[in-house]
């Protein structure tokens, strides 16, 4: 058995205040190798405005009546099925010929899509529970599959358009992830009639297939009515175990049940005990995240290291997705490293989707364990960099598989992807030109038109960074969110994470506002400043990273008996769990 299943309860610790409180030594960063394959300070360098991004995503999406050149992506689907109520539709990519109000009676759209754009939009302050007359996140309910006997949300709303596209009752990640962002959804927007009775069954399916599997998740996918592992031609797909574990902790949180907790970590040990990575899209990120937490929560003693390198060195089993992994390295006359996609495929086959998704586990992971402080900065610096080549407006046209249509959308809809060169289309003017933007929309119907490489599906997980990605006064020094993306988490402070680039310390404006602040590194155990407001400024060291937590001035840490250090009964930084 390799972790407790202590829990920690919160109201029966000890806390020690001193007169000369210790705070402890600063916690050793642990190096994830292929990072330092990452440029410190990537070039060319330009952060664009993530938060507008989100807004303006949102701002196109839910248009019903946009004038843009490309036209509405969104359409109300009256099929009714799950539940008795109309619900919408998001292209998947532009123009796509399978969806639409008028194709496939308007039924062939895809959960990921839509619970990425109402989870964004929730992320950045827009309340999707009242826009246009329309509750957006209550008609999303569609997606939760009562008709096939699932009893989960899942990708389509009915297995009658599943095959159109995307995954359906085949693939795992495609049957798990889906209820992983509508927890989080649930969480950004709670209370919403009938959320809570779709939370309690995923938790209770998500429980009773754990119990089943009992520590074997070597299947393609799961039959959630049936209660049984399957195997299709389809790479197996372990990670699926770390989906689990992270609803199932969620669960817990939420509703307090023990056997959840249980079955949570039962999944992290099936996934711990894993031989070799089995990377793909996100449920291993998102199982570390859980490993993190219940490492510092729990007691646990799951190890994040190992899995870590499983993400960012890429699977290398063959009968895995051979190759998926993290980009490190140039390509051509740009930086394309912390991008996620396939690192042989053609020479490599980054997705902004998967890109902008793994730093949502892994921002807040550092809250948990400091100690990849310094790594998850400099990985984030790159991939919130490189993500913009996305974007038809930050590529020259020479570079892009639809030059000059960077007004078809006002280039808020990015491609699907970027290829180090183009072995799909294969266009002469692309010859020995590095990277390519592209995407893969023409090639899955041939009635799709050449703009389906612009990716509405990719582009609705802008919010995410959004939401955590902020600039300062000193180019190149991002201050990351840290709580944005912690669901059913604690987060009774501000925390941000800040990395260096700079082979020298630098000072940085820190916008504290208008209340004084004490601000506490939970890496270097120290004060970076006491009793400041406005923009206060702080001292960085060269290539490092410091965690600040904001507390209200005057604050006294003290240590309970497992060696936290809290505030107020509430714990600001951990003591070591591995």
């Amino acid at each position: 058995m390799k972790a407790s299943r202590i829990s920690l309860m919160a109201g029966l610790l000890v806390i020690a205040c001193t007169a000369a409180p210790d705070f402890g030594p600063a916690v050793p960063q642990t190096v994830i190798p292929r990072v330092e394959q990452m440029a410190a300070f990537p070039q060319p360098y330009h952060i664009l405005d993530w938060k507008q991004k989100a807004l303006d995503f949102d701002a196109y999406a839910f248009d019903f009546d946009s004038q843009l050149p490309a036209g509405p992506v969104i359409w109300l689907d009256n099929a009714r099925r799950n539940i008795d109520q109309q619900t919408f539709g998001l292209y998947t990519a532009m123009k796509d010929a399978r969806q639409g109000p008028d194709r496939n009676g308007g039924e062939f759209h895809e959960s990921l899509n839509t619970l990425h754009a109402l989870l964004g939009a929730g992320l950045n302050g827009i309340d999707k529970t009242n826009q246009h007359g329309y509750n957006f996140v209550k008609m999303a309910q569609n997606y939760f599959n009562t008709e096939n006997g699932w009893n989960i949300v899942m990708n389509n709303t009915c297995p009658q358009v599943a095959l159109l596209g995307g995954g359906y009752g085949r693939d795992w990640w495609y049957d798990v992830f889906p209820n992983v962002l509508y927890y989080a959804v649930c969480e950004v927007f709670p209370d919403v009639d009938g959320a809570d009775a779709i939370q309690r069954s995923i938790a209770e399916q998500f429980a009773a297939a754990d119990s089943v599997l009992a520590g074997n998740y070597d299947f393609t996918y799961f039959d959630y009515a049936r209660m049984q592992g399957c195997n299709n031609w389809i790479p197996k797909q372990q990670d699926a175990a770390g989906g689990h574990a992270w609803v199932l902790y969620s669960a817990y949180q939420k509703y307090g049940d023990p056997r959840y907790l249980a079955h949570a970590i039962s999944a992290m040990e099936a996934l711990d005990a894993q031989k070799e990575s089995r990377f793909y899209e996100i449920l291993l990120p998102i199982g570390i995240y859980t490993a993190a937490r219940l490492n510092a929560e729990q007691g646990c003693h799951f190890d994040t290291a190992k899995m870590l390198d499983w993400v960012f060195e890429g699977c290398k089993a063959a009968d895995g997705r051979t190759g998926w992994g993290i980009t490190a390295g140039r390509w051509g006359d740009y930086e394309i490293s912390g991008l996620q996609g396939s690192l042989i495929d053609g020479g490599g086959f980054a997705f902004l989707m998967n890109s902008i998704d793994v730093a949502w586990p892994f921002v807040p992971m550092v809250k948990y364990e400091p100690q990849y402080a310094r790594s998850i900065g400099r990985w984030m610096l790159n991939n919130v960099n490189n993500c913009r080549l996305f974007f038809p407006d930050q590529l020259p046209d020479s570079l892009q598989c639809l030059p000059g249509h960077q007004q078809y959308t006002n280039s808020i809809i990015a491609y699907e992807g970027l290829r180090y060169e183009d072995i799909i289309y294969q266009r002469e003017e692309h010859k020995g030109k590095h990277p390519i933007a592209l995407g893969d929309g023409p090639l899955w119907n041939p009635a799709n038109p050449p703009e389906s490489m612009f990716s509405v599906y990719s582009t609705s997980a802008t919010g995410l960074f959004g939401a955590i990605v902020e600039t300062t006064d000193v180019e190149g020094i991002l201050r990351l969110n840290c709580n944005a993306t912690d669901f059913y988490a604690a987060r009774p402070f501000p925390v941000y994470l800040m990395y260096n680039p700079f082979p020298e310390a630098k000072t940085v404006g820190y916008a504290v506002g208008e209340e004084k602040k004490d601000l506490f590194d939970i890496v270097s155990r120290t004060y970076l400043a006491r009793g400041v407001k406005g923009n206060a400024p702080i001292r960085l060291e060269a290539d490092a990273s410091a965690i600040v937590v904001e507390l209200p001035a005057g604050s006294r840490i003290c240590r309970d008996n497992q060696g936290n250090l809290t505030v107020n009964n509430e714990i600001i930084a951990y003591e070591k769990a591995i």
